[in-house]
């Protein structure tokens, strides 16, 4: 899917929640979608960050976004239960989900890893994956048809030491994606959910995971969405459950 041509209204009249959204690869994927047509719910912690976003979008003339600052380490159930009442209000509808929003921790391993460290960034890669879904879930299946899109890793599939909370989480999301494709073509058919392991990416993560690195090497977000449009458009209706490499 790497070199996937998505139609230029691909997303045309959908409305798609992107947690993280400030930077990286959520901010590349926001503004990607939004150029495809779709409404953008920028959601992070940080509103100075979200604010660039959504001025992007504004400068683009592209669908107007949305922004809600969260901090998804703090969040609560009932702060997941407003998100969902205010999308429902404001749009009616939502019908798409990336989860991008992760923690790297500690490179370190798992014998000396601090505790506190490690819940927060099981809360911030997993939990609140799981709380929003929940939470959203109601919305999106009136779509007519909905993606949830979850980031994996390969430390997610095969760990590697000194990836501590990093990798568990991730084995975590992989399991997470698995459970909701499976349990929602049961009960809601015009839901699928897929993972997608962006890879080497030039991020600011990947350069506090490997600082040595020259990030000048490593393809841009831009350069690896083709997938996270594929899987978020109709093109993907019949790909459910499955982890697929962004490069």
């Amino acid at each position: 899917m790497f070199h996937y041509q998505a139609p230029s209204q691909l997303l045309k009249d959908k409305v798609i929640l992107v947690t993280g959204a400030g930077d990286g690869i959520g901010k590349t994927a926001a503004i990607t979608y939004a150029k495809h047509g779709a409404t953008v719910i920028l959601l992070g912690r940080t509103t100075k960050k979200l604010d660039a976003v959504y001025d992007l979008i504004e400068k683009n003339k592209y669908p107007q976004a949305a922004i809600v600052p969260l901090n998804l380490d703090g969040a609560s159930e009932h702060d997941y239960l407003a998100l969902s009442n205010t999308i429902k209000s404001e749009f009616g509808q939502l019908d798409g989900i990336l989860h991008n929003a992760s923690l790297l921790g500690q490179r370190t391993t798992l014998t000396n890893y601090d505790p506190a460290l490690f819940e927060q960034v099981m809360r911030i890669n997993v939990t609140s994956q799981l709380l929003l879904n929940q939470a959203l879930l109601p919305l999106m299946e009136k779509a007519e048809d909905a993606s949830i899109i979850f980031t994996s890793s390969g430390v997610g599939r095969t760990a590697r030491a000194n990836w501590g909370a990093y990798a568990v989480s991730k084995f975590a999301t992989e399991a997470m994606m698995q459970l909701f494709a499976s349990e929602l073509a049961e009960i809601s058919p015009n839901i699928r959910a897929n993972a997608i392991n962006p890879g080497a990416t030039r991020t600011n993560m990947r350069a506090e995971a490997f600082p040595k690195e020259d990030p000048n090497t490593l393809p841009t977000p831009e350069d690896i969405m083709p997938l996270y449009l594929y899987l978020m458009g109709k093109d993907s209706l019949t790909i459910n459950g499955q982890s697929l490499d962004a490069q």
